[in-house]
């Protein structure tokens, strides 16, 4: 029986959460528990630009109230801190921490490594024709949460 487009879908969800999934358990093996991929994307938010609640909200397509519960569990765990802003005493600012720095690091050391337990499993030719493809299919810029319904609203990201 031929896949299905809902098929392909999820196999597609499937090796993303099997990467996330790996990655989760060897970052909490290396110091960081309870990580999520929500708060990876959270702070890759603020790295661009994303230094409130509400920005926060708007580039994860969430509520201002959900984003601001991932900053206060990023907060809670070292990653981020809130400063005052120059421009205007009344707001606060979102910084990556030292610790957080060091945790998209080793985020980044864990997935090159687990690319390259798939690339000695399918083989290195492979694996180069599975991302070109799936470049080919939803193109070259990194995935965008901006847009709506990539995730259920009102998530606080401690799942």
């Amino acid at each position: 029986m031929p896949r299905t487009g809902a098929d392909l879908a999820l196999l597609l969800l499937a090796g993303f959460r099997s990467l996330a999934d790996a990655a989760t358990a060897e970052l909490a093996r290396r110091g960081y528990p309870g990580h999520r991929p929500l708060h990876d994307f959270a702070m890759h938010a603020m790295l661009s630009g994303a230094d409130n609640a509400a920005e926060l909200g708007r580039r994860l397509s969430i509520s201002k109230q959900a984003a601001a519960k991932i900053i206060n569990v990023l907060e809670e765990r070292g990653y981020v801190a809130r400063e005052p802003d120059p421009a205007d005493g009344r707001r606060k600012r979102l910084r990556i921490t030292p610790r957080g720095s060091d945790l998209l690091r080793e985020g980044e050391e864990v997935f090159e490594g687990l690319r390259r337990q798939w690339e000695q499993r399918i083989g290195t030719d492979q694996l180069k024709e599975l991302e070109e493809r799936l470049t080919e299919l939803v193109g070259a810029a990194p995935m965008r949460f901006d847009t709506l319904g990539w995730m259920a609203e009102g998530s606080d990201g401690r799942s």
